[in-house]
């Protein structure tokens, strides 16, 4: 018993040194933040220029921030997945784009590399982060396969110990500006035909015959810290940088993307921490018809609407950190990935519109906190999946699920998938659904579910001591949230857009 009590101390005290560390690491990258966008050079001065000037980045990363995910064998910090949604939240209060561009490294790059590299290169590649400041990211996506990425065409084949990969990828966050990337491509065979199956590889740039050449550098509205474009590839990738599946590439990618969904909240609660602060401080300062404009009764909505979705932001994070560690595989948590990243994302841009709405005028100037959070937060709902596909998805598995389960009742189905919120609801969903919906419907079916979802991880956050005045707001805005969505999706709309509908469509002509 003596040992046994030793040891738990032991483990104790090693517990208590590494959260000592991560809050020493934690501490240092705010301090950096803090001296990068209020020092070196305010963030509103290049808030509206392209990257992010050599200096300021300097700052950003003179604590290595990109450790967080590299294994300590490796001379990382080896954090897990909980801490690096606690960094990323940090670095999105300051920036999304800053928040974006760590997740894409860490999401997108590292932790897939520590998953499913190769033991044989991870030193010298982790190595290239640790001590010689390069970045990572992933390319999927390519022109005419952006949502249907499984149908890519870039191509490889094996050829004297290399893989040669051919083909165009496009709208890769970090592009011409990371080092270090991983190329999804399908095997062409003997035939010429393409395989099923989606490979994956690590590109060193500045490796021979792995540069990738950039055609050209997209405008992109917002997050203009974060370069885009579109890419040639023509390498060739010696064998021990090709990725090894433990099933298939198929689930692997799904693996990847997965992890990548559940850490979404991180990058979202700093956001709209930040947000909730901006419209606090600026409601009670500002005055109209000598009051303060946060004593109008439509501002405190504004205001609590923005606690709710701070609050649900929190609830997501709780779960991600609780499932999405490296030694889970995620390639089948589909559903729970897709409800995180499609509400996680609709709330930013909610919470965004919002600030916009408070600050009124002064919002569109474009140096605006107000402004530029619009613009920077909208493309959430597009990457890494589109909602209105998403919430698609998310009632397609539940509809599936139903049918396994031979359930038509929505309730009941509830109450074994959402056991805390199922009795909250219980007047709204005693209903039976159908198994032939539109797609329109589906994507409304799919809001709904993905709102009781956030319903259900709210009150397990309340279950773990969460400060319960903001667990009842939002209870009450998510239940006005579900009615309204549940009468709009009994309501029925088959409209169809009229294609010719110019004859007899001007109003003046009737005046």
């Amino acid at each position: 018993m003596s040992q046994i009590r030793e040891l738990d101390e032991n483990q104790s005290g090693d517990l208590l040194v590494r959260e000592k560390s991560f809050s020493k690491l934690l501490n240092e990258f705010k301090a950096s933040m803090k001296r990068a966008f209020h020092k070196v050079d305010k963030i509103d001065r290049f808030c509206s220029t392209r990257g992010i000037p050599p200096d300021v980045l300097n700052e950003l990363m003179s604590g290595n921030p990109l450790s967080l995910c590299i294994p300590k064998q490796y001379g990382g910090f080896g954090g897990n997945v909980k801490e690096n949604i606690a960094f990323v939240s940090v670095a999105s209060y300051e920036s999304l784009a800053l928040s974006l561009t760590l997740g894409i490294n860490n999401g997108l790059f590292i932790q897939p590399v520590v998953k499913y590299g190769q033991e044989k290169v991870k030193a010298k590649i982790f190595n290239k982060f640790l001590n010689e400041s390069h970045m990572g990211g992933l390319m999927i996506t390519e022109p005419g396969f952006g949502s249907d990425a499984l149908n890519m065409q870039t191509s490889f084949s094996e050829k004297d110990g290399f893989f040669h990969l051919q083909g165009k990828k496009h709208w890769a966050g970090l592009t011409g500006m990371a080092e270090l990337w991983i190329l999804t491509a399908r095997k062409r065979a003997l035939n010429g035909d393409l395989m099923r199956d989606i490979d994956m590889f690590i590109c060193d740039v500045n490796a021979p015959q792995q540069k990738i050449v950039v055609e050209e550098y997209f405008e992109n509205l917002g997050l203009y810290q974060i370069p885009y474009g579109r890419n040639s590839i023509d390498v060739y990738i010696p064998e021990e940088q090709k990725f090894i599946p433990h099933t298939t590439g198929i689930q692997m990618l799904l693996d990847i993307l997965h992890r990548s969904r559940f850490q979404f909240p991180g990058m979202g609660l700093g956001f709209i921490n930040r947000i909730l602060d901006e419209a606090l401080t600026h409601t009670k300062s500002r005055l109209v018809a000598n009051k303060s404009l946060s004593t109008y009764d439509q501002v405190q909505h504004r205001l609590t609407r923005l606690q709710s979705n701070f609050t649900i932001c929190s609830a997501f994070c709780l779960k991600s950190g609780e499932i999405a560690g490296m030694e889970n595989n995620l390639s089948s948590l589909g559903l729970e990935a897709n409800i995180i990243k499609s509400v996680t994302s609709d709330i930013m841009q909610e919470s965004a519109q919002s600030l916009l709405q408070l600050f009124g005028a002064k919002g569109f100037q474009l140096n605006s906190i107000a402004g530029r959070s619009v613009v920077d937060s909208r493309p959430f709902q597009i990457f890494e999946g589109s909602n209105d596909i998403l919430y698609h998805q998310i009632a397609d598995s539940v509809m599936k699920l139903m049918k396994t389960a031979k359930e038509n009742s929505f309730y009941q189905f509830l109450k074994g998938y959402t056991t805390r919120a199922a009795d909250h609801i219980k007047e709204l969903v005693r209903f039976e659904l159908n198994f032939g919906f539109s797609q329109r419907k589906l994507v409304e079916l799919g809001q709904i579910i993905s709102r009781i979802v956030s319903m259900d991880l709210v009150l397990y956050l309340e279950e773990k001591g969460f400060r319960k005045d903001l667990i009842d707001n939002t209870l009450i805005i998510l239940k006005q949230d579900i009615s309204t969505l549940l009468n709009t999706f009994h309501f029925e709309n088959n409209t169809k857009v009229i294609v010719e509908y110019k004859e007899d469509s001007n109003w003046l002509d009737f005046s």
